[in-house]
């Protein structure tokens, strides 16, 4: 236990000063009337708080605060630092601020506040297989306020566009203006990495390392500009997903440098690591020791692993998931890590979430290979002990075969057939419609850098990627074939936006500083999702794939208004396709016109060359 004890050690001292320099604080800041989250836990910090609370008597109803709110228990945990208040509030309570009246000694007050219902403001959407999402680091895509480049008092004071180990200076304002050249492109839905805060002293730039749930980055420009960006998406007709992260927080966080009990986080007589072995979580055959490891073992030395069976914590995650959605007005999640979880508990938060917002949606991030595997963590149709509620995942499947189909020769289970039998699973699948679909993200090679720098090969997975069943997913610049690998580093997959901070030379939000490569295959995905905003086919409409032959990958997207033929060449040679072929949806119709092209011909033989693809609008 020795090493464990001196992390414990270390953050005793510190808790001290720490609370000396802040007054009584409340977690969650404040909450909503109307909710049916109304059983409430408040933790409120500072120091000695316990001390201040008295003992009281606690009647049948508990303590009367307000009208429709009653104090039912007072909770004292190991650090007197810490109170954990338990609330009811019923149907009849109003929005106001109230006061603990046993709290002679300080002035502790919390506020209800009305429900967004009524403000016009449309939320909690959630996305479907019309959307086309649009992933984005902010620290690296616009910088539109050079004022919260630096914070005073932060612990990362970097800010070098030189390096991709410090700051740039990227905001939400930055993202802000650059609204109209997303919906232009056909961007439905923004995915922003994490936007709380960070005062981690480095590698601060994604944003995955929070230090306080209940404050958006500063040098982000903190709540006033995400809550002006979000308005701004909405006021587009657009929605906005935003990054949850419940494994793990920075070593910084205010609960981990003052932990409210030993058992907030996981423990280990050494440091742990996760084996990251997702396999773990549901192998019949897994040691005990193993699934612990993989659940329970720290992400990194820096990013404590939160304990979300201990009671405590999990309130304080579900409670902060509610309240973001209700106080900023966004439309989904996306989790981070999701296999490395408490399952239980992430049944109860999306439930938590499910029942105050009905539409809204998540998917987590679950990059494991098989589809057994990821689609153990989703709304699956497996009779097993577990069954997880999320709706969706990211699917590193379709992905692990896209890869395949562009830069493996074809084989009986190799190259494009692999792509061919990952979809083939998706029965297993509740509803695989709501899977997002991507090539690559911020913690991957650029695919058109997979790819060799192949254009043949990038446009023909974007014809892929706009056209398959699933919510398509970009990473910021894959519209204009970004390069970046993740030797040796990350970073370098997270490059800054031409154009979106003061002094680039070049401009590519703007046609004049786009090369003729850069909008070619702008052009491409502009053509791509603009079609399919309007394709009932693409957007809601059925799959139906046939078995590739010699390279050729052949598949469907129709419903009783419109159909959609996508062919795919996947082989070093041109291909003769034969419409004959595939009568089974092809019969009837006589035209086919090229969603990208505009091109519309007869339904005769097409030869298409290598590693070509074409998108086609059957006609009669």
């Amino acid at each position: 236990m020795r090493r464990v004890f001196v992390m414990c050690l270390l953050i005793g001292s510190t808790a001290l000063s720490y609370a000396q320099q802040t007054k009584y604080q409340c977690y969650p800041t404040n909450w909503f009337t109307g909710m049916k989250w109304n059983k409430l836990q408040v933790m409120v910090h500072g120091e000695h708080i316990a001390d201040s609370i008295p003992m009281i008597k606690m009647g049948p109803g508990g303590v009367k605060l307000a009208t429709g709110v009653s104090l039912v228990k007072i909770n004292r945990v190991e650090n007197p630092n810490y109170v954990f208040l338990d609330l009811v509030i019923d149907a009849s309570a109003k929005p106001g601020k109230f006061k603990f009246p046993f709290l002679k000694t300080i002035g502790l007050q919390y506020e209800l506040k009305a429900r967004r219902e009524g403000k016009g403001r449309s939320y909690a959407q959630g996305v479907n297989s019309s959307d086309f999402m649009y992933l984005i680091l902010p620290d690296r895509f616009s910088n539109g306020d050079p004022s919260n480049d630096k914070v005073p008092g932060m612990r990362d004071q970097s800010l070098n566009r030189d390096t991709v180990f410090n700051r740039h200076g990227g905001d939400l304002q930055g993202i802000t203006n650059h609204l109209q050249y997303l919906q232009e492109l056909g961007v439905t839905t923004l995915w922003l990495n994490p936007v709380l805060e960070n005062d981690m002293p480095d590698r601060t730039e994604h944003g995955y390392a929070f230090t306080d749930h209940y404050k958006i980055d500063p040098r982000l420009g903190g709540e006033k500009s995400y809550q002006q960006l979000i308005d701004s998406v909405h006021a587009r007709g657009m929605k906005i997903i935003q990054d949850a992260v419940y494994n793990h927080v920075g070593i910084y966080h205010f609960t981990i440098q003052d932990m409210p009990m030993k058992d907030w986080v996981h423990q280990w007589p050494v440091y742990t690591n996760s084996n990251y072995k997702d396999q773990t979580v549901f192998d019949p055959y897994a040691a005990a020791i193993d699934k612990k490891k993989m659940t329970d073992g720290w992400f990194t030395k820096q990013m404590p692993d939160l304990n979300q069976s201990n009671e405590y914590v999990a309130n304080f995650l579900i409670q902060h998931a509610v309240w973001t959605v209700e106080a900023f007005g966004i439309d989904g999640w996306r989790i981070d890590t999701y296999g490395y979880n408490d399952l239980p508990f992430m049944n109860r938060c999306n439930k938590a979430l499910m029942d105050d917002f009905p539409q809204i949606t998540m998917f987590g991030e679950t990059w494991v290979h098989g589809v057994p595997n990821q689609s153990y963590f989703a709304q699956n149709n497996y009779t097993i002990p577990f069954k997880s509620n999320l709706q969706a995942t990211t699917d590193f499947q379709t992905l692990w075969g896209i890869q395949d189909a562009m830069t493996k020769d074809f084989g009986w289970s190799d190259g494009v057939n692999n792509l061919y039998t990952t979809l083939a699973q998706d029965f297993v699948y509740k509803d695989p419609m709501r899977n997002v679909i991507f090539l690559d993200n911020h913690d991957m090679t650029r695919f058109y850098s997979f790819v060799g720098e192949d254009m043949d090969k990038y446009k023909s997975s974007l014809c892929w990627l706009f056209t398959c069943r699933g919510i398509p997913e970009i990473y910021y610049g894959d519209e204009l074939a970004t390069t970046g690998t993740t030797s040796p580093n990350d970073g370098y997959v997270r490059l800054d936006f031409p154009g979106g901070f003061p002094g680039d030379k070049l401009n590519k939000f703007e046609l004049s500083g786009r090369t003729v490569k850069d909008h070619e295959i702008w052009r491409h995905v502009h053509a791509l999702a603009n079609f399919r905003k309007n394709s009932s086919a693409i957007g809601y409409g059925k799959m139906m794939q046939y078995v590739p032959e010699d390279g050729v990958y052949v598949y469907f997207r129709y419903d009783d208004k419109q159909t959609i033929m996508v062919v795919m060449n996947t082989s070093k040679s041109d291909k003769v396709i034969s419409f004959g072929k595939y009568a089974e949806r092809t019969t009837g119709f006589a035209s086919a016109t090229d969603i990208i092209t505009k091109n519309k011909t007869d339904l005769k033989d097409l030869t298409l060359g290598s590693y070509k693809t074409v998108v086609m609008e059957l006609g009669k």
